[in-house]
Formats: structure tokens, C-alpha cells, sequence
């Protein structure tokens, strides 16, 4: 079991910033992964999309391609917070975000970067990026 808890949310102007944390906590693998997931206004929870993600032991980082480049996924060496440090934030980013852990190794999610390979879920924090 690991335990998620987002924080950082907020309301931002089209081009700002915002930084999310994910403290972690909890049994987790040498080679998990965690990742932030996002869920748009409307959407189900069946529709959460993958993010960003990293390697829990490694570091190693994914990004899809609508936020390669302005979003940035990070661990502090204590390994107890990852962050999601977010800049020229578009509305089209406007969703609750969610940090999610799972053993399954970061090669398996940017493979299929879908929900379903994750079990461990944060309660999420609400991003409105304003026109």
C-alpha cells in the first residue's frame, strides 16, 4: 500500500505557472514508478491521461507530447515528494491532477501509458488555467 497526497493546485492565468507536489508514503519498489495523471472537466475517471512520469529509483523521466517542454516531474533525494513543476500553462490544461504509484517500471508505462497500470491514487488537486 502507498499513500498519495497532491497538493498545489490552484487558479492560474493562460502562460503562468504552478508546481505540484505528491508526497509519498508507504510501501513502495525500488522499481516502481509514479506518475501524475490528469482528469479533464467532464471526463470519467476511465479517462484519466498520463502526464509525466518517473522512475522511482532511477529518475528517469516520461513526458507525452503536449507537455514536453513546459512540464517538469522530479524527486527530492529523500524520495518522500515527487513534483510536477508546470509553466505556460494552456486552458486546454485545466483538470484535476492526480499522483499515482505502481511497481510496474517506467518502460512498461511510456508503453502504455494507461490508468490501468496503477493501484495507488492521490485524491487529486484541481488546476484552472483561465483564458
Amino acid at each position: 500500500q502507498v499513500d498519495l497526497v497532491e497538493s498545489g493546485g490552484g487558479l492560474v492565468q493562460t502562460g503562468g505557472s504552478l508546481n505540484l507536489s505528491c508526497a509519498v508514503s508507504g510501501r513502495i519498489f525500488s522499481r516502481s514508478t509514479v506518475a501524475w495523471f490528469r482528469q479533464a472537466p467532464g471526463k470519467e475517471r476511465e479517462e484519466r491521461t498520463l502526464v509525466a512520469a518517473i522512475g522511482w529509483s532511477t529518475g528517469s523521466t516520461y513526458y507525452v507530447d503536449s507537455v514536453k517542454g513546459r512540464f517538469t516531474i522530479s524527486r527530492d533525494n529523500a524520495k518522500t515528494t515527487v513534483f510536477l513543476q508546470m509553466t505556460t500553462l494552456k486552458p486546454e490544461d485545466t483538470a484535476v491532477y492526480y499522483c499515482a504509484a505502481d511497481a510496474a517500471d517506467l518502460r512498461a508505462v511510456a508503453r502504455a501509458p494507461t490508468w490501468r497500470l496503477f493501484r495507488n491514487w492521490g485524491q487529486g488537486t484541481q488546476v484552472t488555467v483561465s483564458s
